[in-house]
């Protein structure tokens, strides 16, 4: 039976508002994958609207200070390196605070122009929804909420699965850590650097060559894009590994950084290409041209390292048994939306959706009752999952949060905003 929330519940100054009403959870059955999309939407290539870092004491901050430089890793690296230095950022919920400060703040810079953006949300998020028809084994759960036609996503993530992700068991700790040591490998603080670096840090992992510094997870350098699936334009933000060379203020030369187990037989690069699909739309998405892949042994070694480019990707695994079509993902995630937005078509600005994703069976939403929405709202200042200072903006009370402001004092030069023009679309 589906659920209602009472229009008591709406805290805007009208008190009375539309009501959804479902008899049953609306789902909606994922693609037949032996058929391929006959009309696949298309997607408009990404454009940079703005960047931001966050600092290690996790402050967001309108500046490139968190951006790092790609260079090549030695050979035989050991990724275990540096492992019991790392600062790991604690597990958390998928809020997206930061992505609605840098929104809040590319949109205050349009003159009172009123973008229609049909769906703000971070990369991962719209990967896993793309990805879904292909998911095996993951089921996840996603909130949802829609003000004035702008539907914004949250991955949910209960205490039990925040839990979860933070008692890794020690050797899944470790294989998780392998991605940010090749990291460290991969980058460099400065431009121009073409060969291995030696690290200069005092941290105690200092003078092993090639080493970029301890790993700290609370240091991010984020992009946010502005891009079109079908008829729905998308704001997408997501963090970016490095660029390679001088960064030009678009994502021209962004890079992907990515470890995978070295291939050596039939079944490693089957299950590699399944693995694809993930990397291609992660950096499908954010408009990153190159994926640099890192193969490793079981016991954390470093053997060989390739280039892969973003757009030629669907074509290595085309034609083979199995393989993944990126077309049927584009058509899945067009329908989804107008799935979703039908589903919630009249319903209050401070419901809160949840869709659950079932692996191999498709979806499933349900409009959450007032313990639900607490639960989301965990405590917190928030109508839903959305901060109240962005409500409050986005109910015309104020013009932008000065306590968010104040989280992001620190302003770059390279993160101005001007006049975006939008490339034509990306080919498959």
């Amino acid at each position: 039976m589906g659920l209602k929330r009472p229009a008591e519940d709406d805290p805007s100054p009208a008190g009375k508002v539309a009501r959804a009403r479902i008899e049953n959870d609306d789902a909606l059955a994922f693609p037949s994958l032996s058929h391929p999309a006959s009309h696949p939407p298309a997607f408009q290539r990404p454009s940079q609207l703005l960047t931001f870092s966050y600092s290690p004491s996790r402050v967001l901050q309108f500046d490139d200070s968190a951006l790092r430089y790609f260079v090549n890793p030695p050979h035989g690296a050991d990724l275990n390196h540096g492992y019991e230095n790392w600062t790991r950022r604690p597990e958390e919920r998928g809020r997206i605070d930061g992505l609605l400060s840098a929104w809040s703040r590319f949109k205050n810079s349009l003159n009172e122009q009123n973008p229609e953006i049909g769906l703000i949300s971070w990369r991962g998020v719209i990967t896993k929804i793309l990805t879904a028809p292909y998911e095996e084994r993951d089921v996840w759960e996603l909130n949802v909420m829609c003000i004035d036609g702008t539907m914004y996503f949250e991955e949910h993530l209960s205490d039990e699965k925040l839990k979860e992700k933070s008692n890794l068991e020690p050797r899944h700790r470790l294989q998780s850590y392998y991605g940010y040591s090749f990291e460290s490998y991969c980058t460099s603080s400065t431009p121009n650097k073409h060969e291995p670096h030696v690290s200069s840090s005092s941290s105690g992992s200092s003078g092993t060559a090639g080493w970029g510094g301890d790993v700290d997870t609370n240091v991010q350098w984020c992009s946010v894009v502005k891009t079109k699936l079908g008829d729905t334009r998308i704001i997408i933000g997501g963090e970016v590994d490095c660029v390679r060379g001088k960064y030009a203020g678009n994502t021209d030369n962004f890079v992907e950084l990515k470890t995978s187990l070295s291939i050596r037989g039939p079944q490693d690069e089957a299950k590699f290409e399944k693995k694809l699909l993930k990397f291609y739309f992660q950096s499908f998405l954010l408009g990153v041209p190159e994926i640099f892949v890192g193969f490793r042994k079981p016991s954390g070694y470093l053997t060989t390292t390739q280039v892969f480019q973003t757009v030629q990707i669907p074509r290595l695994v085309r034609g083979k048994p199995g393989a993944w079509d990126p077309n049927v993902c584009l058509a899945w995630g067009d329908r989804f939306l107008s799935f979703l937005r039908n589903t919630i078509k009249g319903s209050s600005r401070s419901n809160v959706w949840r869709i659950k994703f079932m692996s191999k069976t498709g979806v499933s939403a349900t409009l959450l009752d007032d313990v639900g929405v607490r639960d989301v709202e965990g405590g917190e200042d928030r109508v839903g999952f959305l901060p109240r200072w962005y409500w409050e903006e986005m109910s015309g009370a104020v013009a932008y949060d000065p306590e968010a402001r104040a989280q992001t004092r620190s302003e770059g030069e390279s993160s101005k905003v001007g006049t975006i023009v939008v490339p034509s679309g990306w080919k498959i």
